[in-house]
């Protein structure tokens, strides 16, 4: 079976729903989760794993952040604005160019989330958090010492499980966010999109970052990707989410095996459920 094919099938993080994000010593077990909704009516399709805890959002929390962007109109269109890298980012040398919105969702560009909130500023971004009834509603960052405007969904306060992600997606597509229009069809129109098989195209954000250990240090030994989006075919759309929590250090992010595993697989979990 495709979805037992791998290890990587879907995870989630549920530990930091009752411990903040902190691991416990003797939790030392991959925690799965895959989560298929239809878009329409909100019925389940395919539910397996541990899907009702929250994980930090990190990068899949770009789509809120666009939504947020375009409504309040720091950002215009798929390539304004355009801002220039500034060294007191102090980012990762991939994304030290400049940046706009289509760029900054297709390379997840973290200091362009972060100019955005500090544009947005504390109280509308903190409003907006808690208008879209997202997750946890935490902002007010604090783990790691961790900024409440740019930081709180890295590994610190903000936490969603795979379950709040699909349901928070599905009012957006179905026009219930506190948000224009506009800003609807932008972030749409921004979202990465990937080719899958049996004519589905699959819309989604990744994001990776690691569970945090009792002393609230990164713990590289559980390393975590998420998937989150929607995709359609023939006027159909489904949400998803997709997240794997690993027991195991690794050199580089899950996140893209998340997300290419999740592209793959969904075809067969939507296969005769019309």
């Amino acid at each position: 079976m495709i979805l037992r094919r791998r290890s990587l099938l879907a995870a989630t993080i549920g530990l930091s729903a009752v411990l903040g994000g902190t691991l416990p010593a003797l939790a030392a077990d991959p925690i799965r989760c895959t989560v298929v909704i239809d878009a329409a009516s909100g019925e389940p399709i395919h539910r397996e794993g541990d899907c009702d805890r929250r994980a930090y959002p990190m990068s899949t929390f770009k789509l809120p952040l666009a939504m947020m962007g375009y409504d309040a109109g720091v950002l215009e269109d798929e390539t304004t604005p355009r801002w220039d890298y500034q060294q007191t980012f102090n980012a990762p040398k991939r994304v030290q160019k400049a940046t706009d919105p289509t760029s900054w969702e297709a390379e997840s560009v973290v200091w362009y989330s972060q100019e955005l909130t500090r544009r947005l500023g504390e109280k509308a971004y903190g409003d907006y958090v808690r208008g879209f009834d997202y997750g946890n509603g935490d902002v007010a960052g604090g783990p790691g010492e961790t900024d409440g405007l740019t930081e709180s969904w890295l590994m610190s306060s903000l936490e969603i499980s795979p379950d709040e992600q699909v349901a928070f997606l599905r009012r957006f597509l179905r026009g219930e966010l506190p948000i224009s229009e506009r800003a609807m069809e932008m972030t749409q129109a921004i979202t990465p999109r990937f080719a899958a098989a049996d004519g589905w195209t699959v819309h989604g954000k990744t994001g990776a970052g690691r569970l945090r250990d009792e002393e609230g240090n990164p713990a590289s030994d559980r390393p975590l990707g998420w998937f989150v989006g929607w995709a359609e075919r023939d006027g159909r759309q489904v949400v998803f989410a997709r997240l794997y929590v690993a027991n195991r250090a690794h050199d580089q992010p899950l996140s893209p095996q998340v997300r290419d595993t999740l592209i793959e697989d969904l075809p067969g979990i939507l296969a005769g459920r019309e």
